[in-house]
């Protein structure tokens, strides 16, 4: 049986007051690295961390390291994620993996290295991160949002990243996962629960853009996704307690191709660099407004 969570985990800490939340959004995740770097040069340190898929993963690597040096080191990962072989390959070879598996075109063993890489010696389960960390992925079981704050850490973050038709469910005890966004994408709600009074919120962008009416077949189920990935946000927003102060940083505008299809594309990794940039220049912008 996977291991559960509930709020009351790790009880033996105290109270988290500064959370960061950082959410879903495949290549656009690199926005958040930018976000995190202007945090931490402003003297901004979590005492709780949350993450959903690729917002799982900048997550472990924060919450195993509070520091600058932990930013640039993400900025790193994210300039060889287009050479590291999680979502690049032939046509042929992922139509190979598609014929094997029947449910996916990738193998997760590139991104598994690629977080055993970056992680930290030593820090091989939840419990062992010096920032309290959590991440969500969607049971396929139970069909319900399951938080990940104990066991090993490459699997529980493989499992909030697992996207449906592009990576194999994640098996972690008697339960397969699927990519957290599926339940829970941008989690204020979580960090909300743990006991966080202040919560910066690390978002890819596409909530601050408008979606539109869809006008091709591929775009209707992206819009449906979009407004249920939304309305959770909203609900959780509309449902902060008294005394909870929320920041929505930046992205600085939009990189590359926009629109709803523009904002779903998961390979588009060469743009990194300028989405960091952005995103690192208007968070820094705000933090010296706030």
């Amino acid at each position: 049986m996977a291991e559960t969570s509930d709020c009351r985990d790790r009880t033996t800490e105290p109270a988290p007051t500064c959370a960061f939340v950082l959410g879903g959004g495949g290549a656009l995740g690199a926005c958040e690295v930018g976000m995190l770097r202007a945090l931490l040069e402003a003297g901004i340190k979590p005492d709780l961390v949350v993450g959903t898929s690729v917002g799982a993963i900048n997550g472990a690597v924060v919450a195993a390291d509070p520091t600058v040096e932990a930013a640039e080191q993400l900025a790193g990962l994210w300039a060889g994620l287009g050479r590291s072989g999680v979502f690049s390959g032939s046509m042929f070879g992922r139509l190979q993996v598609a014929a094997r598996s029947r449910t996916h075109l990738y193998s997760s063993a590139p991104l598994r290295r690629l977080l055993e890489a970056h992680l930290p010696p030593g820090v091989d389960r939840i419990e062992q991160l010096p920032v309290p960390y959590q991440c969500v992925a969607a049971s396929i079981e139970r069909a319900a949002e399951h938080w990940f704050s104990r066991g090993p850490l490459v699997d529980a973050v493989l499992a909030s990243c697992a996207v449906p038709g592009l990576l194999a469910p994640v098996k972690v005890g008697d339960e397969h996962f699927l990519d957290g966004g599926l339940a829970n994408s941008i989690p204020v709600g979580r960090a909300v629960a743990l006991g966080a009074r202040t919560v910066y919120v690390l978002q890819v962008g596409r909530i601050e853009q408008p979606l539109s009416v869809p006008r091709l077949p591929w775009e209707v189920a992206a819009v449906a996704f979009e407004i249920a990935r939304r309305h959770r946000y909203a609900r959780d927003m509309a449902d902060l307690p008294p005394g909870v102060e929320v920041h929505l940083l930046p992205s600085g505008g939009p990189v590359g191709r926009c629109g709803t299809a523009g904002q779903l594309r998961y390979r588009d990794f060469g743009l990194s660099g300028e989405r960091i940039d952005r995103a690192y220049r208007a968070t820094a912008a705000y933090l010296a407004d706030a």
